[in-house]
């Protein structure tokens, strides 16, 4: 094997490294009695999930020996430069919470079915792979992969109509929301004679971008905007959370998420990010409101964070109509705080559900803080980072994407006004996760009984959940300097780069070399 070919198998060593485990957890599963458990395939899996991260620990070393290794690969379809680096280390771990989450759920629900981890290791290759992939026909490729995965997760409490109702919702807008998405990439090709995201960037740079490439770019924010859950574009998203198995719903608002506002960070920068500002604040203005109001009318936890998840993805397009290199460096931070804190909820949500997932309605949490302290805790400590409470990663979060947006040179007045909207929103937003925090302090308990106790694999997830959610608030220098390691590769200039650390807290200083 030439060195070429072996720089281009590292750089889709995490993608080979979770196919090998998904493939072995498959062969594995046929071979265990039926109706036994499968907690052993669920280990599998969880070492195939921190095993890709160590592959891209292995990038990483690379790339600091090797300057070639950052511009593209497979013949100019991958690229693994720092921007793609973050994801790799943030979406399998994503995974691997959700499997630890998913040992205890499955004997709860009396799943004896091993796919279901080999499905979670799939989904994992599409979304990290989008990260990476400079190519529109694959990323379109990597996005079916994730999302057939996670239809196919979305329906997998058979048993129960409501599972499978959502994934049949799911799976027919995804499907039309993929249409869009190609529709798009045809039209691009049309305009510019190329699908490659590198190349479209130079065609549209030295000529007026056409009203076929606008069309192509709106059509493609379409399809990605279902996959972020933005407004107008998220009609699906309390019904399918509704129905679907809590670990999976934590792994659906969030790896998905992740790796779909990557390829959106790729595409809407190589396509003239001014072309697309007007649809970027609509949607980001009515994800805020739409989600934080929506909210507030539910009775129903996993409702309430469906319609919260929403309204985070209106804040996260709010770093994206910065149009700025901090506006990139806030998304990216964004999307790792909000994976820790949402995680960490739907983790509590999965434990406290139990079997059949009876215990999901507010009133359920009543008394929770006497009945099991330190699961309330933990929820509590989730609940205010959503808000934004300083010392939790919610806080710096939304201080870092607010301070990009005022930051920005272009379109000053409409960003002010984008973020007093997402200033209004915030305060919306805290009546209804203060009020969980009410209900489980301050309110008789319904039940005297304390809920099961937590397995290991639960209790590891919520320590590291909550632990990732304090980490990010409190000593976020790190990320943040990856975050803005991510942000230059991803801008042709880096004229912004001094200010992303007036940018940050006094508390976060934030280095202006990438971290190796």
């Amino acid at each position: 094997m030439n060195p070429i070919q072996t720089i281009d198998y590292i750089r889709i060593l995490p993608e080979l490294v979770l196919t090998a485990f998904g493939i072995v957890v498959m062969m594995a599963d046929p071979l265990l009695k039926p109706g036994a458990s499968r907690k052993g395939l669920g280990l599998i899996s969880l070492a195939g999930a921190i095993s890709a991260i160590a592959a891209t620990f292995c990038q990483i070393a690379w790339s600091a020996r090797d300057a070639q290794f950052a511009q593209p690969g497979w013949f100019g379809m991958v690229r693994v430069d720092s921007f793609a680096i973050f994801f790799h280390l943030l979406i399998p771990a994503i995974s691997a919470v959700c499997i630890l989450l998913s040992l205890e759920y499955l004997d709860a629900q009396n799943i004896r079915s091993g796919e279901y981890y080999a499905l979670i290791l799939f989904g994992t290759v599409g979304m990290v792979l989008m990260s990476s992939a400079v190519e529109l026909v694959l990323i379109f490729i990597a996005l079916e992969i994730s999302s057939i995965s996670t239809y196919i997760l979305a329906g997998y409490r058979r048993r129960n109509a409501g599972s499978a109702e959502s994934a049949i919702k799911y799976f027919l807008l995804g499907s039309f929301a993929t249409a869009f998405f190609l529709y798009g990439v045809a039209l691009m090709f049309g305009q510019t004679g190329s699908t490659s995201i590198l190349t479209i960037g130079k065609a549209l740079a030295t000529t007026d971008p056409g009203l076929l490439a606008i069309a192509a770019t709106a059509l493609m924010m379409i399809g990605l905007g279902f996959k972020v859950a933005a407004a107008p574009f998220h009609v699906w998203t309390p019904d399918v959370y509704e129905g679907a198995p809590a670990p999976i719903v934590a792994l659906m608002s969030t790896g998905p998420k992740a790796a779909a506002f990557a390829v959106l960070l790729r595409v809407l920068f190589a396509t003239q990010s001014a072309q697309w500002f007007t649809l970027v604040w609509i949607c980001a203005a009515l994800s805020m409101t739409l989600g934080n109001f929506g909210a507030l009318m539910q009775n129903n936890v996993k409702r309430m964070l469906a319609y919260s998840s929403i309204a985070h993805a209106g804040y996260l397009l709010v770093a994206f109509a910065a149009s700025n290199e901090i506006g990139i460096s806030a998304a990216i931070f964004y999307t790792a705080a909000y994976a820790a804190m949402n995680v960490g909820a739907f983790a509590v949500v999965s434990h406290f559900a139990a079997g059949g997932e009876r215990y999901i309605s507010v009133d359920d949490y009543s008394g929770l803080g006497r009945r099991s302290p330190l699961l309330a805790f933990t929820l509590t400590i989730f609940m205010l980072s959503l808000i934004g409470i300083p010392a939790t990663a919610g806080f710096l979060a939304k201080y870092y994407v607010f301070s990009a947006a005022l930051s920005a040179s272009a379109h000053p007045t409409a960003l002010v006004w984008l973020t007093v909207i997402g200033l209004v929103n915030s305060a919306v937003a805290s009546f209804y996760y203060l009020r969980l925090i009410v209900v489980m302090y301050m309110r008789e308990p319904l039940v005297a009984e304390a809920p099961a106790p937590a397995s290991i694999g639960t209790r590891l997830a919520l320590v590291l959940a909550a632990l990732a959610t304090i980490y990010l608030g409190v000593v976020p220098d790190r990320a943040l300097n990856l975050s803005v390691a991510g942000a230059r590769d991803l801008t042709p200039s880096t004229a912004a780069v001094g200010t992303v650390s007036a940018t940050a807290p006094s508390s976060a200083p934030v280095a202006t070399t990438p971290v190796k």
